[in-house]
């Protein structure tokens, strides 16, 4: 069973990981991939070299020039994601043969609905956290000002479209133990239907 996990910055899809990971899932974490994909020598930095060139410093990527860049300009950010998502789907099926035989595999998706990545997977679940507590979270672990983060989540999809898109649905509202367990309890469903 290959299930995505999504949600939007901040939501807690992080955690979430974590714990499927203790509860016996493989994970596989896409933006680490995509890190990956425009490392230094990269096809993908090739690419991103002849489309943004001020933003490679020493043949390695200035993500912040980068992100100013794609999180003000839905077109470029198109054209990044055009870029890095195949390398990164390709990358991620790759990782898929290191799982156990009938483990879980969970890929952590964050641009899910937003590219064609559910074409590779067998159910989606989405992280759904207030928006408060989100951008209470990302300003205090990237240290990014408020008007930036709510940029960064207006270039993402709708909590309201991702859950309705979505196969199943985590609410992140309330403490770590209440995630855990509603995180196990999804869990161990998905496990009794694959």
């Amino acid at each position: 069973m290959r299930v995505a996990l999504t949600g939007g910055i901040g939501s807690g899809k992080s955690e979430v990981a974590r714990i499927l990971e203790d509860l016996g899932a493989y994970i596989i974490d896409t933006d680490a991939l995509a890190r990956e994909a425009v490392a230094p020598n990269s096809d993908g930095l090739m690419e991103i070299t002849r489309t943004w060139p001020q933003v490679i410093r020493n043949n390695t990527l200035d993500r912040a020039a980068l992100a100013e860049i794609v999180f003000s300009d839905a077109d470029a950010r198109a054209r990044l994601n055009a870029i890095v998502h195949p390398h990164v789907r390709r990358l991620a099926l790759e990782r898929d043969a290191f799982a156990k035989p009938g483990q879980m595999i969970v890929h952590i998706v964050p641009l899910l609905f937003e590219t064609n990545y559910l074409d590779d997977i067998d159910k989606s679940v989405v992280v759904i956290a207030p928006e408060a507590q989100r951008i209470a979270r990302i300003t205090s672990r990237d240290g990014i000002d408020e008007m930036r983060v709510r940029a960064r989540m207006a270039a993402q999809i709708a909590p309201e479209e991702a859950r309705r898109r979505a196969d199943e649905i985590i609410e992140n509202d309330a403490d770590l133990a209440t995630l855990r367990e509603r995180t196990r309890i999804l869990y161990e469903r998905i496990r009794t239907e694959s």
